[in-house]
This record gives C-alpha cells, structure tokens and sequence, in this order.
C-alpha cells in the first residue's frame, strides 16, 4: 500500500497546465492556528511529522472563497484515517453560534504532496460540502527570497477537487488554486501586537528588541567577513580580488575611531550620559527619603497627639473625684 502511495502520489495532482478559476483568500488567522497546530503536536508526540487535521471555515460566494478561520480535528481512535465526525458536527455547531457566516469550506493538514491517503480523507468530507477545499501546510518547503511577499510564498497550497476521466474511468484528483493573503484593520492590528510580544512589551521594549536584533546581525556578518579575510591568508580557498577591493572600500568608508579627536568626544559624551544617570538616580532617592521623613513625622505627631489626650483625661478623672476616694485609688 505504502508503494503504490509513493508511486502515484505525483498523479494525484493535475499538472500546471491545468488552471483552476477559483479566486481564494487566505486571512492570517488559518495560517497562525496551523502553524500552532503543527508546533504543538511536535512537542506532544515528539515527532517530526505528526498527523495533523483539522477543519476550514470562511465564506463562499459563486467561484470566490475566503479562508477566514480553522478548528482541530479529531479521529477514531487508533485510526488516522477515519475522521470523528460527531466532533466534526459539535465544533462545527459552536462556531456557527458565534460566527453565524462562516460555513465549511474545506480541511486542511500537513504533508509535501497530496496522496491517495488524502483522497480518502477528502471523500469523508464531502458530505458536509459538495467541493471542500484542500490547505496542505509544507514546512520542508523552500521558498525563494523575493521582495515581493505574495500568498505564493508561504509554505502553503490550496488545491480544489475535480474528477479526471483516464482510460474510460473516472478518479478524484486535485487542482492546484492560486490564493492571495487578504487581512484586515483589525488583524493587521492583532498580528502587529503579536509579533511585538503581546500586551506585556511596550515600544521601549519592541525598539530594544530590533537594536538588538540589528547588533546581532550585524556582528555576524562581520564575523563572516572576517573568516573569509583569514581563510584567503591562509590559503584555503582561492583569492577574489573583486571581493577584497569590495572589503577595502568598505573599512575606507568607515569613520577613524582611533584619533585622539574622536576618543576625547566619545569620552565627553560617555561621562555626560554617566553624570546624567547618576542625577537621576540622586533624585530618585532623594524623592523615596523624603516620603520617608515626611510617613515618620505624620507617625511621631499622632503618637504624641494620643499622649497628650491620654494625660489631659486622667487629670480630669482625678479632679472630679471626692475627697474620701483618695484613700480608695492610691
């Protein structure tokens, strides 16, 4: 079974040349539960390449789709390719009370290709939608560097279900559907403040962060540059001349630090930003003192207060004694 999968598992998908007119949307959201689905599973199972299921929800309008959001979903037990369907029914009824637009619209799952193992998956669904849409996360997949960040590069395929007639029978195989990133106010918003940390960074924090990272980055290129500029000396690898000339312009570019001009401001500017912290500091202390005093003498003056009134009534209760009671209270 196993090699009939890898041998056939290229024809389960049309060639290029057969275009699909679907125009699909996909929102952050799917692409952010799948991949947390996909890490989660990892740790669980401590396995590579978990099984991963789950569902799609969006909306549907003639040949245009929209991916909108996803849940999890189960399986029989100790049985991948079964799907629970009464989990499938009772998560699909409790989104649909929150989100009342959003029907199913297709599964999605983790693998390179689309195999015969997925076919048999995709026919359980078709009971819930007449032509459910296929979302395959690849995360061996490489992308190609490219200033234009399109949906294409992201480690995603959507494919579309069709029925090919070969050698007078008919089989179901997959059509591969271009899709396009849609977001909007809001999940631009969200997907900013997570990846700035969430709630608990401020802009201090997310700028320090992006220094750091710019540091980090930067010392690592040098660090290479500097391995090049040795291994050339040694002769491990062949001389570039262009490379080196590059390099040498580069360090003519920079600015002299070692002049006695440039120690003395840099030196200056040091002690005044020290000088500077150190104020700040002598202030702040100084603030934390004088509440101090100021909590101590509020203390000292209604301790003596209470002293004060206590006296004054012993004297008042003495004076309004008899006479005769004098022997009686000592």
């Amino acid at each position: 079974m196993t090699s009939q999968m890898d041998t056939d598992e290229q024809s389960i998908v049309l060639p290029s040349s057969t275009t699909s007119g679907l125009s699909l949307s996909l929102h952050p959201l799917p692409i952010l539960n799948i991949s947390e689905h996909l890490t989660r599973l990892k740790l669980q199972t401590r396995s590579n390449s978990p099984f991963v299921l789950g569902a799609l929800l969006g909306t549907q309008n003639g040949r245009e789709v929209e991916i909108v959001n996803t849940f999890e979903l189960a399986t029989e037990e100790g049985r991948d390719d079964l799907v629970d369907h009464d989990f499938l029914v009772s998560r699909r009824d409790q989104y649909k009370q929150v989100f009342p637009s959003l029907e199913f619209i297709g599964w999605y799952t983790v693998a390179s290709v689309p195999t015969y193992r997925h076919i048999a998956l995709h026919e359980q669904f078709t009971g819930y939608c007449s032509t459910p849409l296929l979302l395959v996360l690849q995360p061996s997949t490489i992308t190609s560097s490219s200033s234009d960040i399109t949906g294409q590069t992201l480690p995603f395929k959507a494919y579309e279900p069709t029925v090919e007639i070969r050698d007078k029978k008919t089989r179901s195989v997959f059509i591969e559907a271009p899709f396009k990133v849609e977001t909007g106010e809001a999940e631009r918003i969200a997907v900013d403040w997570t990846a700035k940390g969430g709630g608990g960074s401020t802009s201090l924090e997310s700028h320090l962060q992006a220094q750091r990272a710019a540091v980090k980055m930067l010392h690592e290129r040098i660090l290479v540059l500097v391995q090049y500029v040795t291994d050339v000396i040694a002769g491990q690898i062949p001389t570039d001349h262009t490379t080196l000339r590059s390099l040498s312009a580069l360090i003519a570019s920079l600015p002299a630090s070692e002049n006695k001009g440039f120690r003395d401001e840099f030196n200056t500017e040091y002690e005044d930003v020290q000088l500077t912290a150190l104020l700040s500091s002598l202030t702040k202390s100084t603030n934390i003192l004088n509440d101090l005093v100021d909590k101590h003498l509020v203390l000292i003056g209604g301790s003596r207060d209470d002293r004060t009134v206590t006296v004054r009534r012993r004297g008042m209760g003495r004076q309004g004694m008899m006479p005769g009671d004098w022997a009686m209270h000592p």
